[in-house]
This record gives structure tokens, sequence and C-alpha cells, in this order.
């Protein structure tokens, strides 16, 4: 099975959809292999968003996700990444497919609710970076065999 960080960012924490966004993930039959809330640090963000550190608005970016804490989660599931990048949507909510997490609930590209991992790559480096190996548990579902054929869990 695949594993992808998801983090619901500042404009889920205050707009009170930490709730209704897991619960998508949980009725998807996805796994909650870890989950907790943290405030993130400049170093964190420096180091997770260094891709976009040359852009003129990485301050507000970083300003944005400092405003509350997070909660960062890993989830588990045959073929996780792309099952969630599907469910969340494209990063400018805007042009987010009803339906989709960000097309049912934000408006925004930058505030637009939360974060996945966009490659089974970089979902390995993001779940090492928010947590550590003894803050992840390996459990099953007792609906798995309705959730996936025999075939697919191998």
């Amino acid at each position: 099975m695949q594993q992808s960080l998801i983090i619901l960012k500042p404009s889920a924490i205050e707009r009170g959809l930490m709730g209704e966004i897991i619960t998508r993930f949980e009725k998807k039959g996805l796994l909650i292999t870890g989950m907790k809330m943290i405030q993130l640090t400049d170093n964190l963000l420096n180091e997770h968003y260094a891709h976009l550190a040359t852009l003129p608005i990485f301050s507000a970016i970083k300003d944005s996700m400092k405003r509350t804490p997070v909660v960062v989660m890993c989830l588990e599931g045959k073929e996780c990444v792309d099952v969630v990048r599907l469910m969340v949507g494209p990063t400018n909510s805007r042009t987010a497919a009803p339906g989709t997490i960000r097309g049912d609930l934000s408006v925004s590209m930058r505030e637009n609710i939360i974060h996945a991992s966009d490659s089974d790559e970089n979902a390995a480096i993001e779940i090492n970076r928010f947590f550590a190996p003894d803050e992840l548990f390996m459990y099953q579902l007792i609906n798995t065999p309705v959730i996936y054929a025999p075939n697919e869990l191998t």
C-alpha cells in the first residue's frame, strides 16, 4: 500500500472544516496511519516549500501557514497519492471540479485549505519530515475486505 501526506492548512482549521475533510478520506476507505496538530515553524516551512522560495509571495505563504496550528496526516491505501490528488483537486480552488475537496470547500489559490503529496517520492520525504517512525501506526480497518478486492491488497 502507498502512503501520502496531507496538511489541513490554517484556512481549513479557521473555517471548522477538519472533520468534514477527514470524513471524506475515511469514507473513501483510506487508512489514517498518523495524525497530529502542530504549529509550523519558519525552518519547517523553508524546507517543505523550498521549491517556492524564490517566488515573491513566499513570505506571504509562510505567514499564512503559521496563522494557526495545522493538522498533518499520513494516509494509506492502494495508489494513495493519485487517489488523494483526485479527491483534493487542483491547487487553484477556482478551477477545482465540484465534488473535490477544494471544489466544494474553497475558492482561493493560496488559501486552498489542504496540501497533498504530489508523488510517491515526495510523499516519503514529506511523511519523514512531519512524522517520527513511532508516530505512524499499522492496523487494518474491519471493512477492508469490502473496500478492496483480495487481489488489490498485495
